[in-house]
């Protein structure tokens, strides 16, 4: 791990730049924690991986295997033993390329559509009852404060509340 330089508070008031990586460190816990009980009902039917792979999937449409495996970060071997086991839960397709009849292009099932959103509304639900618990303004500050985080690490902002961005925080930071 690279150690970054740590910019000194402008004053007495602002929290530090410990303070700040503390409050995200925190943050993020309770994120993943929500996100690990909106996939908790799914547990049967996917890994986490694999539904990393059917938001994907959901979000960038019908895609040839080495993408899938190149956004996920994983070997094309890999990404073929996630999608046999999709396909094999309903969850996916693959199909040739009309285009190319040697390539195979992965679809995300209408099941599987189904289980991206469901999931996506449950992580939605949970977040509503924890932010409906601040105040107005700290609420403010809190979209502020998330849309210059998100914007400084690279991830997209959501336009739409039923649509996912890409790249869906899965790929390394910008430098």
């Amino acid at each position: 791990m690279t150690d970054h330089p740590r910019p000194a508070a402008a004053s007495s008031d602002e929290p530090d730049f410990d303070d700040v990586t503390r409050a995200v460190l925190t943050a993020s816990r309770l994120l993943v924690a929500v996100s690990a009980r909106s996939l908790a009902a799914m547990e049967d039917n996917v890994t986490v991986p694999q539904f990393r792979m059917l938001v994907v999937l959901a979000t960038r449409g019908a895609t040839k295997l080495v993408v899938l495996a190149d956004q996920l970060g994983v070997s094309p071997s890999t990404a073929m033993r996630m999608v046999d086991r999709l396909i094999t839960a309903g969850l996916a397709d693959r199909r040739h390329n009309p285009d190319n009849r040697r390539e195979t292009i992965l679809t995300v099932t209408d099941s599987g559509r189904r289980l991206v959103e469901d999931v996506t509304a449950r992580r939605r639900a949970e977040i509503a009852v924890i932010v409906e618990r601040m105040e107005p303004a700290q609420r403010s500050a809190l979209v502020t404060a998330l849309t210059a985080f998100s914007e400084a690490g690279g991830e997209p902002p959501v336009t739409h509340p039923d649509v996912l961005p890409h790249p869906l925080g899965w790929t390394d930071p910008p430098r």
